[in-house]
């Protein structure tokens, strides 16, 4: 997957640093950190796993690496040390507002039938982290757990893809299985077996958009896209160019998928998707 390489061999727990290597996909590099397994209390300190887990909160997306033979095990385990270091796996961020005030007490709303949790729950937990002035409203359905993820507010919601490698080392009835798991992918890195679909699906899940951008009068430059978020806006990539873009613009001119008409005058507040060319002008 990339130029950097990485020792692997039969044995269990071969990696004993964090290697850098870069993926060049569609003109985006895209850093790929290999770091040393998670044991057991890993979250606790053993086996330097609270390092590890610290590198893994600060990543846009996790690369879960099991066998076939044994990884359902594999995964409750990794999944129970992240979660007791505050990183949830696939899972999106509850829709809760909490505001903590200094006076007032306890203001409880829900704009959502609740099943999971009720007021004398909500005002049990606040008691128990002595928070007696707070405004709790509730627009989903949730657990206690995801509320006391909202009063802690240092979780870390990230996608995560379960890669099997090894599969050529088993059945196809089980690897058939496996494959059908969500948010799955079989290979095997030996082999060189559904490496590029590997890579694709990273691209998919990390959620990129390449902007090309040109200058008044010339042709845009396909070779150096911007490497932006989905859902990012023209505001966005202005001050992606330099901080002071936003107060000097004026307009810009966008083609592609975003554009109703090509080229189409926007403003700041413009959608861009995957490959569109924009002229800002200022």
């Amino acid at each position: 997957m990339t130029t950097t390489e990485s020792v692997a061999s039969a044995i269990d727990f071969t990696t004993l640093t964090c290697i850098a290597g870069v993926i060049n996909y569609k003109g985006a590099r895209i850093q790929l950190l290999d770091t040393p397994g998670i044991i057991q209390g890993a979250a606790s300190g053993k086996g330097r796993g609270r390092q590890v887990i610290a590198v893994a909160r600060t990543a846009d997306l996790i690369l879960m690496m099991l066998e076939p033979g044994k990884g359902e095990i594999q995964k409750r385990l990794l999944t129970k040390e992240l979660e007791a270091m505050g990183v949830r796996l696939n899972r999106p961020r509850p829709n809760i507002s909490f505001v903590e005030k200094k006076t007032g007490g306890i203001s409880f709303n829900s704009m959502v039938p609740l099943t999971k949790i009720n007021e004398k729950m909500v005002r049990t937990v606040l008691h128990e982290y002595r928070i007696h002035n707070a405004q709790v409203l509730f627009r989903e359905d949730v657990t206690v757990d995801d509320f006391i993820d909202a009063i802690e507010g240092n979780r870390s919601y990230l996608r995560c893809l379960y890669v099997y490698n090894k599969v050529d080392r088993t059945t196809v009835q089980h690897l058939n299985k496996i494959a059908r798991q969500p948010d799955t992918i079989v290979v095997s890195c030996e082999m060189g077996l559904n490496i590029e679909y590997l890579i694709e699906k990273i691209w998919e899940y990390l959620a990129l958009a390449r902007v090309y951008t040109k200058k008044r009068g010339s042709r845009p430059d396909f070779s150096d896209p911007m490497i932006m978020r989905s859902g990012s806006t023209v505001e966005d990539i202005c001050r992606a160019i330099h901080k002071d873009m936003v107060d000097k613009f004026k307009y810009a001119l966008s083609w592609g998928t975003s554009a109703k008409h090509m080229p189409q005058r926007v403003g700041l507040n413009h959608l861009v998707q995957d490959e569109d060319v924009v002229e800002i002008h200022t």
